[in-house]
């Protein structure tokens, strides 16, 4: 197998760039793209599961399509779901605080 070069990498760069000109306005997120999936642009933003809704609304994504995992033992909580763009693969992927409510006391009060 020859290595890629980066012509080779020109639908990732080019949506990239189709991003920046149509979405600049939305929170910047991690960028990333490779030989080994040519044709991905992935978008990870961290802490922030507000700002992986908001890139998953403007890149017109279905909702139901978004994977929800729990990673770091129970502490992180993962968001993932792709999309196409501008000729791209799009890997949208969010981190946040998995958070687990806090236990509730009940009083001495009936609960109905």
């Amino acid at each position: 197998m020859n290595a890629r070069t980066l012509a080779d990498l020109a639908a990732p760069v080019t949506a990239l760039i189709a991003l920046d000109a149509k979405f600049s306005h939305l929170p910047a997120p991690n960028v990333d793209f490779c030989p080994v999936y040519p044709d991905r642009l992935r978008l990870s933003l961290h802490d922030d599961l507000g700002a992986f809704e908001a890139w998953r609304e403007a890149l017109n994504i279905d909702p139901t399509a978004v994977v929800h995992r729990v990673q770091g033992g129970g502490g992180t909580l993962v968001l993932k779901v792709h999309g196409r763009f501008a000729g791209a693969d799009i890997e949208l992927v969010g981190f946040g605080l998995a958070t687990v409510p806090e236990p509730v006391e009940l009083g001495s009060e009936a609960v109905s």
